[in-house]
């Protein structure tokens, strides 16, 4: 029997956005969104779709545990499960927010499966757009179903253009980041969707991302797809990003190359 995972996922991201995300687009009240911690907010379409999801990736793989990013902000001991054996899913509900609060774009939807340990598999939604990207560690990534690779892109510094995320940075970082910019193509100041900048790499809109908060759900599934599209996402030091793994700062790249040069430009001493 052929394995469906990657189409049953990307059906169940569709159906919550149908079904629960848009239909709320731009048509929020008051009393729709709420502060879940200073500076962030949580709205209904969040939760719902949360729930949609959740209960969605449980009936795709019996006997698996789902860490979503509302179920953590209400009980922070789920991230525990990212160490788990078996089958453990990761969803951001509605990536980008603040976004989605203000009826802005982009935002989007997103999920990531660990088994025993290791991200296996990616899937990013930004259902304005019509953009579904899912894929398969060490198997290749797909956008609206057709394969997607960045191993051979080619750019010189001068032209190479991506976002980085400076407001979190320590300000010696900041700094040196803002000024490493320079000798790049274009510095972008970042569209407040983590989903997005990697649909953008995959898509060759941009060849790079830097943040700074690596939070898991936020960028397990973005950072599986670029991997699994021929790309790179390492911590500042070089270390290969896990989702499970305390740390600050992120640097994903459309390929080697790419990663070496706008670390070497941005993060260098």
């Amino acid at each position: 029997m052929a394995d469906t995972l990657l189409d049953d996922v990307g059906d169940l991201l569709l159906e919550a956005a149908d079904q629960v995300v848009l239909p709320l687009f731009r048509k929020l009240d008051d009393a729709d969104v709420s502060e879940k911690a200073p500076g962030e907010v949580v709205t209904v379409a969040d939760r719902r779709a949360e729930e949609l999801i959740s209960a969605g990736l449980r009936r795709l793989r019996p006997g698996s545990l789902v860490v979503g990013e509302e179920g953590v902000a209400d009980d922070p001991t789920l991230l525990t499960h990212l160490r788990d054996g078996g089958d453990v899913w990761l969803v951001d509900p509605v990536d980008g927010t603040a976004n989605f609060a203000a009826g802005r774009r982009p935002f989007a939807l997103m999920v990531a499966l660990l088994t025993d340990e290791r991200p296996t598999a990616g899937w990013i939604l930004d259902p304005l757009a019509g953009t579904l990207a899912a894929g398969r560690a060490g198997e290749g990534a797909l956008l609206n179903g057709q394969p997607v690779g960045t191993a051979d892109v080619v750019a010189s510094l001068g032209d190479i253009r991506g976002v980085a995320m400076t407001r979190f940075l320590p300000p010696p970082a900041r700094d040196r980041v803002r000024a490493g910019g320079r000798r790049l193509g274009e510095l972008l100041p970042g569209q407040h969707c983590a989903g997005r900048e990697y649909l953008d790499i995959l898509t060759g809109e941009q060849q790079f991302a830097l943040f700074w908060r690596t939070l898991p759900w936020d960028h397990a599934p973005g950072a599986l797809l670029v991997r699994a599209a021929g790309g790179v996402a390492r911590r500042f030091d070089g270390v290969d990003y896990h989702p499970a793994d305390e740390g600050a700062g992120l640097l994903v790249a459309a390929n080697e190359q790419i990663w070496a040069e706008v670390h070497e430009a941005l993060l260098g001493t």
